[in-house]
Order: C-alpha cells, then sequence, then structure tokens
C-alpha cells in the first residue's frame, strides 16, 4: 500500500485518505478473493467468491438479477446511488440512481452512462465523478438513510495526470529493492509479460513517435493491439485547452529521453521513474476528492452517522519484482487498502491486524444497518472487530460512502 501514507510514507503524503484511518481504523491485514478488476468488485457486491457469484475474470458478464448489499439497503429504505466505474457489463441493478463510466473510462472528459441519455461531461474525471456523486447527495430525500458507491477510474492505466498536477514528484523517487529481480529459480515469474522494462514508450509513457526510432514495448496480453494509436485517440479527446499544457509537459519529457540515449539499467529506471510518478500523480487526485467527500459530509452534519470506506478493487505491483499491474500470485496484487471510519461505532485510530477480505464488506454492512445477512454470503462482518471502546456499539448506520480507487497500490 506504499501509494497511501498511512500505510507507507515512501513516495507520498495522502493526507485526506489518511484521515479516514486517523478518525476510524486502518486494516493491515486486508485481501481480495480474486485480484481482477471486475471480480473483486462483483465479490465485493455480493459477498461471495468468484465460483458462485459467477464472474471469474473481466470477460464474463455479471448477473445482476443475483442478491447484492444494496439490493437489500433498498428494500430496507435505503436510497442506493452508484456513480463512476462499474466495468461489470451488465447494467446496473438495485440502485435508485446510476450513473457509470463505459468500461474502464476516459481519463479527461468522459462519457458518463445513466438510464436515460449517455452525455460526455468535459473535465478530469476524478473530479467529474466527485461532482457528480456530491451533486446527487445534495439532492438526496434528506428524511432517509442512503447508501453511494463513489468509484474511481484512477489511478488505472494508463496513468494520465491531471494537468495541474504535472510538475509533482521532480526528484526521482526510490526504487525497489527487487526492481532489478531476475527471475533466477522462478520460471513462470520470467515469462510473465508485465515488466516495467516491457511497457509502451507511447500508451503507458506518453511519447509521441517523435521521440523514439521504433516501439519497443510489448505492453502485456492486455495492452492495446496499437499501442500508438490509441495513445493517439486519447489525446484527440482532449480540448484545445487541455491539449497545449499536455504537449509542452510531455513534449519536454520526450526531448530529455531522446536526447539521453538510455540503455540496460538505466532505461530500465527511468521508464519506473516515468511510470511511477504519473501513477502518484493520479493518487494525489483521488486523495484530493477524499478530501471533499469527507467536507461535505462534516458540513452537512452526516459525519457522524455514516460509515466511510476506502478501498480498491486490488493491489498492484509499482515496480516490486521490477513489475507493474497485477496479475500475477504475491501479496502485492492480493493485499487491498481498506479504511474504514464511522465515528459512531469505530474509535479513531483503530488498527485491525486480523485478515479481512473483500466479500466482509456486504455484511458488515447490512449488519451496521440492521439487516439480516443472507446465508448465502460467505464474508463476515468485520463489526466485533471494531467494537471495542466505541461509543455507541448498539447503534446502526443510517448512511454509507464506498470510495473505491481502481488499482491502489499493495505491498508487504
Amino acid at each position: 500500500m506504499k501509494a497511501i501514507s498511512a500505510y507507507s510514507k515512501e513516495l507520498i503524503r495522502t493526507p485526506n485518505i489518511d484521515r479516514i484511518a486517523q478518525e476510524g481504523a486502518l486494516m493491515r491485514n486486508a485481501f481480495v478473493t480474486n485480484s481482477i478488476c471486475a471480480p473483486s468488485r462483483a465479490a465485493i457486491l455480493t459477498g461471495k467468491y468468484s465460483h458462485l457469484n459467477g464472474l471469474r475474470d473481466n470477460r464474463d458478464e455479471f448477473d445482476g438479477s443475483q442478491m447484492i448489499f444494496p439490493k437489500l439497503l433498498k428494500t430496507a429504505g435505503y436510497q442506493t446511488y452508484l456513480i463512476g466505474k462499474w466495468h461489470l457489463k451488465s447494467k446496473p441493478q438495485g440502485f435508485d440512481f446510476w450513473k457509470i463510466l463505459i468500461d474502464q473510462g476516459e481519463y479527461y472528459n468522459p462519457r458518463l452512462v445513466s438510464e436515460n441519455d449517455t452525455t460526455v461531461v468535459n473535465g478530469y474525471t476524478t473530479d467529474v465523478i466527485t461532482d457528480e456523486g456530491l451533486s446527487v447527495l445534495q439532492s438526496r430525500d434528506k428524511s432517509k438513510p442512503f447508501v453511494m458507491l463513489l468509484q474511481h477510474k484512477a489511478p488505472h492505466r494508463n496513468w494520465q495526470p491531471n494537468i495541474k498536477h504535472f510538475r509533482l514528484f521532480e526528484e526521482d523517487l526510490p526504487i525497489p529493492a527487487t526492481l532489478y529481480d531476475d527471475y533466477k529459480g522462478r520460471q513462470a515469474l520470467a515469462e510473465q509479460d508485465q515488466q516495467i522494462t516491457n511497457m509502451w514508450l507511447s500508451n503507458d509513457l506518453k511519447l509521441t513517435p517523435d521521440y523514439y526510432e521504433e516501439e519497443t514495448g510489448t505492453g502485456g496480453a492486455v495492452g492495446p493491439s496499437d499501442p500508438e494509436s490509441s495513445y493517439a485517440a486519447m489525446l484527440n479527446r482532449m480540448t484545445e485547452e487541455q491539449r497545449v499544457p499536455w504537449d509542452a509537459y510531455y513534449d519536454s519529457v520526450g526531448l530529455a529521453f531522446k536526447s539521453a540515449n538510455l540503455s540496460g539499467k538505466e532505461l530500465w529506471n527511468w521508464k519506473y521513474q516515468r511510470y511511477i510518478k504519473d501513477y502518484l500523480k493520479c493518487i494525489v487526485s483521488v486523495d484530493e476528492n477524499v478530501g471533499r467527500v469527507l467536507d461535505y459530509l462534516e458540513a452537512e452534519g452526516l459525519a457522524e452517522n455514516t460509515i466511510v470506506v476506502y478501498t480498491s478493487d486490488q493491489g498492484f505491483y509499482l515496480g516490486e519484482h521490477g513489475m507493474y499491474d497485477k496479475r500475477f500470485m504475491y501479496e502485492e496484487s492480493f493485499r487491498t487498502p481498506m479504511l474504514i471510519k464511522y465515528p459512531k461505532g469505530i474509535r479513531s485510530g483503530t488498527s485491525i491486524e486480523e485478515l479481512v477480505m473483500n466479500i466482509d464488506f456486504a455484511p458488515t454492512f447490512l449488519d451496521y444497518a440492521g439487516v439480516e445477512i443472507p446465508k448465502e454470503m460467505q464474508g463476515l462482518s468485520m463489526r466485533p472487530l471494531f467494537e471495542a471502546g466505541v461509543k455507541d456499539p448498539n447503534g446502526g448506520s443510517r448512511y454509507t460512502i464506498i470510495i473505491m480507487s481502481i488499482l491502489m497500490a499493495g505491498t508487504k
């Protein structure tokens, strides 16, 4: 979890995400059941492992007819909202209102799909999703409880920062101890294609063909078949106001790269630094927007009786073993950040060492809301872990906000 300073201050400061742990609990051993985007989301919704909820990998379509915790909360009188990334292919069910990205979504000027239409909203997507979520909360029926899933695209590949954050992380960042792993004696690891050295110069590292002789990346099996065209299409989505500073910044990066004429470990290190800096800049935007949500809850007098969760759909390699992505079975991808605050029911500054999983979310929310947990849910309520020394262990939450960031970093 090196991209959240509540876990590690090695790379970044995330004061707003950290507030959730400071005012609630930091889960130190949280894991996902299946470290791929869609299956992990399905596990959170259903409280069931992938073989039972039917979503085994990103190629499957989620069966929306099955029981998910928002449906149960809706039946119990909660208003239910979904804003941002969905990525489950099927139409959302169990929500009073939803507005979602198409597939993974875009970092700039996203297309947002609702029940009635598809709109393009100009702006940086992390800001846009938060704007949409706060607008929905502002217009809700304030006499009823609510649950909101506010799900960001960032920091999903290909890590496009907000223009205003281009100049952050100017100095080189620490190199992971295993960045130059030679995979000796580990055949499967040696044959994987998610090495930082194999990143696309174009789509991942944001160079145009002006600054290299040929695209040398392989980009992994899940990368675009034509990375240069994919990157060009992304640039063409931008407005002129966005494109001018983007080109100015990344042209300077490209010129420096071309003149350096790097090879070997120097090239390896350059790719790592480009990747990690863009990744962390995306995290800064997420952190800013978490702060906006927390500030809104405080201003509206909702903070005391709202469960706020910050989590991810899996961990991610930030250079450990020379890798990015999450498609390899090490703890970096199975561990996930999990921070929870609920002043009425969780003592501030709590640190939980017990192992918990993403299938435990649904039972936990139902438990706090006083809704019976279905026997088909395989997860367990985390509430007993939080109850020692709380103000009101018998209180039930009226409000819940789950903030998910895509592919947050995991490390031991």
